[in-house]
């Protein structure tokens, strides 16, 4: 059974965030090591240590490079001294001015070279990791590229992302993609990530946020942004990117239980702590599973041939079926057949429906409904084994006798149905009432 993931961003997003909380939720720490030894690209290597935050014991997962890393160099990010070209400008700036393709040959001489999305693709698909693991990292590196791309005005493959940042941002994306797999989550609720506000210092000058990347990237990806009046970067192209990538609904159950926590270090200093906080959640809602009518009033088709539809829809797995009597134009006597199902059977249904009567159309509405909580039990009464449900209200629990345990036990002592309906129904309430003595005593 796959696990609900809520992502809490109030600190915003980034990768390494994201990777640490991960982790401390209780992604397997070898599996990512050897994923990530098992990279093509070099230059790096990873600390996974814990570290206090706000007086929380926290994980924290850094990607220490061979070489300079302004990503969280405060006084670089928001300072007003001028910085060097060719230096890596951390998550949230590591794509380089997009360049003709000879002048990309030229850049590949240098020691700070740039990388595509192709090559970069290509690193992932060499990787020891599973295949959806592999999709996940490709896909949000391709977000990512096609934000960047409408950012400069540039096609996505002519996007470049400077070899510096390209090497943190390959760590950071395989290793959110593996943990991911690794807890097996499918499902991800995110219903909003917090933004700062002001400038930050990149690579090609000073520019607003959320930077240009981010906010195409919530534009795509419908992102809920919220922004706060912390004056600095929040949230990294890179957090966005993966938000948008595993983000299935931005709305928590309206009843869930936490079943555990993991938080992740930031690394900048801002004026709130650098947390992101992840939880496991189970949906305790009463679900409906997409509860569906279909309905069709038959004028032409004969009583024979209905209640062998009737069997045939219950067969296929209709939750009720039954037909009213009805009058239609020209005053003609008909039935109107009605079919209670779930949405994944309303195709099936539809077919026996069209195959089996005469009817060329098909009415579906969408239902809500509301059902006590019931259990089926088998007890033992004086005339047998007999299979009740047994539902539960406010008031108290109601025992209804199953209708085939009835009549096989009428059958077996030869009795009148409503007898034996009165013997099993009374019995079980009083063992009902037993076990509720029991558990009173127990609580007391």
């Amino acid at each position: 059974m796959s696990k609900i993931l809520y992502l809490e961003c109030y600190s915003g997003i980034s990768g390494d965030m994201t990777v640490a909380a991960l982790l401390d939720l209780g992604a397997d720490q070898q599996v990512l090591e050897a994923a990530l030894k098992s990279l093509t690209t070099t230059g790096f290597e990873i600390v996974i240590s814990r570290v206090k935050k706000a007086g929380l014991d926290v994980c924290d997962f850094q990607v220490i490079l061979d070489h300079d890393n302004h990503d969280h160099d405060m006084a670089y990010l928001h300072g007003e001294h001028h910085h060097h070209h060719g230096e890596k400008q951390g998550h949230s700036h590591n794509v380089s001015e997009p360049s003709h393709h000879h002048e990309y040959q030229e850049q590949k001489s240098h020691s700070h070279a740039n990388r595509g999305l192709s090559d970069i693709v290509e690193i992932i698909n060499q990787a020891a990791i599973t295949e959806r693991a592999r999709e996940l990292a490709i896909r949000i590196f391709s977000i990512i590229a096609i934000a960047e791309a409408k950012a400069h005005g540039v096609e996505k493959d002519l996007v470049h992302f400077h070899e510096v940042g390209a090497v943190d941002s390959i760590v950071d994306i395989v290793a959110v993609a593996v943990c991911l797999d690794n807890l097996d989550i499918r499902e991800v609720i995110v219903p909003e990530v917090y933004e700062g506000r002001g400038f930050v210092r990149c690579q090609h000058g000073t520019i607003p946020i959320p930077v240009p990347a981010v906010t195409h990237i919530a534009a795509n990806h419908h992102l809920n942004l919220h922004i706060t009046s912390t004056v600095g970067e929040l949230i990294t192209p890179t957090g966005a990117a993966i938000v948008a990538a595993i983000k299935t609904s931005d709305q928590l159950p309206k009843q869930f239980t936490i079943e555990k926590t993991g938080i992740g270090a930031g690394k900048r200093t801002y004026d709130r702590p650098s947390l992101l906080r992840a939880m496991l959640i189970t949906d305790k809602t009463q679900k409906h599973d997409g509860l569906y009518k279909l309905e069709s009033n038959i004028d032409d088709c004969g009583g024979e041939i209905l209640g062998f539809v009737m069997e045939r829809l219950f067969e296929a797995g209709a939750r009720d079926v039954h037909y009213i009597p009805v009058y239609m134009k020209k005053n003609r006597p008909a039935y109107q057949l009605n079919v209670i199902c779930n949405k994944a059977h309303i195709e099936n249904l539809e077919q026996i429906i069209f195959e089996e009567t005469t009817t060329i159309g098909i009415r579906r509405f969408q239902m809500e409904s509301t059902g006590l909580k019931r259990t089926v039990k088998s007890i033992k009464t004086s005339l047998g084994k007999a299979q009740v449900k047994v539902c539960e209200l406010a008031s108290g629990k109601r025992v209804y006798p199953e209708y085939a345990s009835v009549v096989e036990l009428c059958e077996k002592h030869r009795m009148a149905y409503q007898d034996a309906y009165h013997i099993i129904k009374t019995e079980c309430e009083v063992v009902e009432e037993m076990v509720r003595m029991d558990l009173a005593v127990g609580i007391s």
